[in-house]
């Protein structure tokens, strides 16, 4: 389904993300995730895409199997890093004749092994230039369905870690979704005040488009501590860190208390009308499964995202 129509028919979309896995092995646990997560019934689910394009075929590979394995509509990742215009084009042609209606347009990352890349040699140097493009693809009628790839892109709650500037961050936001970006899908966060403030500031600069926040619930504090690094600032309320360390290394316990916070945003998120809960899943399903049970709810349609 494209993002247009998903957003005019459900009143609240709930989405899940998944990485692609680089074993065998690894690929049919995620695939058992996949499937468990199914009966949960998404509105859509999202697959990420290495730094510098590293993952492409991973991606495409897992974009084309769940979509063709499940009953859910998928949307791959796109990054502007280490591509050239035709790269691009190519990647867009081969998802359009797959029958991929949607794509999360972004700046991304340059891989680690690439050190002192030069950007200036990308075709797309920020992720506003892809959505421009996307556009363009979109209109030259190429897109088997006749209306081409509907277009997310990211925002940042707490702040883009490359955009100090705050009031600058918000003109990048509001460029990527003049040039046709269709909604917006958040960071994570663990603070709802954060979202609430982020979502004033984007009707304040006139964003109009829906707004889906990002939650990724905490099971390890190892893992904790890699969301830490990956998403470059994330604030840890020092409640959520209390909790945390009552639990005293107790795997359980942590997994547990992250549950419940995690819990307790989304509750709190479609209590004030959010549009849309993105899930981070780590590749996992039990969290995901975790917090819908304790919201009282046996899928997403229970939890509002029956049609409207």
């Amino acid at each position: 389904m494209h993002a247009k129509d998903i957003f005019e028919t459900y009143k609240t979309t709930f989405s899940f993300e998944f990485f692609p896995p680089k074993t065998e092995a690894s690929a049919e646990a995620l695939f058992k995730a996949v499937k468990e997560l199914e009966e949960l019934k998404p509105t859509f689910v999202s697959v990420t895409y290495g730094a510098g394009g590293s993952t492409r075929e991973l991606t495409h590979d897992l974009v084309l199997r769940i979509k063709k394995e499940t009953q859910v509509t998928t949307v791959p990742h796109l990054t502007c890093v280490c591509h050239s215009e035709k790269e691009i084009d190519d990647i867009l042609q081969r998802y359009a004749n797959e029958g991929v209606e949607n794509i999360l347009a972004l700046g991304g990352d340059p891989p680690v092994n690439l050190e002192g890349y030069d950007r200036s040699k990308d075709a797309f140097q920020h992720a506003a230039d892809l959505v421009r493009y996307i556009r363009k693809f979109n209109e030259s009628g190429q897109h088997p369905n006749g209306k081409g790839f509907g277009i997310g892109v990211a925002g940042f709650p707490e702040g883009h870690p490359g955009t100090p500037n705050r009031l600058l961050e918000m003109d990048y936001l509001k460029a990527k979704v003049d040039e046709g970006a269709d909604y917006i899908c958040t960071q994570l966060f663990f603070e709802n005040r954060d979202f609430y403030d982020f979502r004033e500031r984007c009707e304040l600069a006139g964003i109009e488009v829906p707004i889906i926040a990002g939650i990724m619930p905490i099971t390890t504090q190892a893992g904790m501590k890699r969301m830490a690094e990956l998403s470059a600032g994330s604030r840890f309320p020092a409640s959520l860190l209390r909790a945390v360390e009552r639990a005293d290394g107790d795997k359980e316990a942590v997994k547990r208390v992250g549950v419940h916070w995690a819990t307790e945003q989304c509750r709190d998120l479609l209590d004030n009308h959010v549009r849309g809960l993105h899930f981070y899943t780590l590749n996992k399903s039990d969290a995901t499964k975790e917090i819908y049970l304790n919201l009282g709810a046996r899928d997403s349609a229970a939890l509002g995202g029956r049609f409207k």
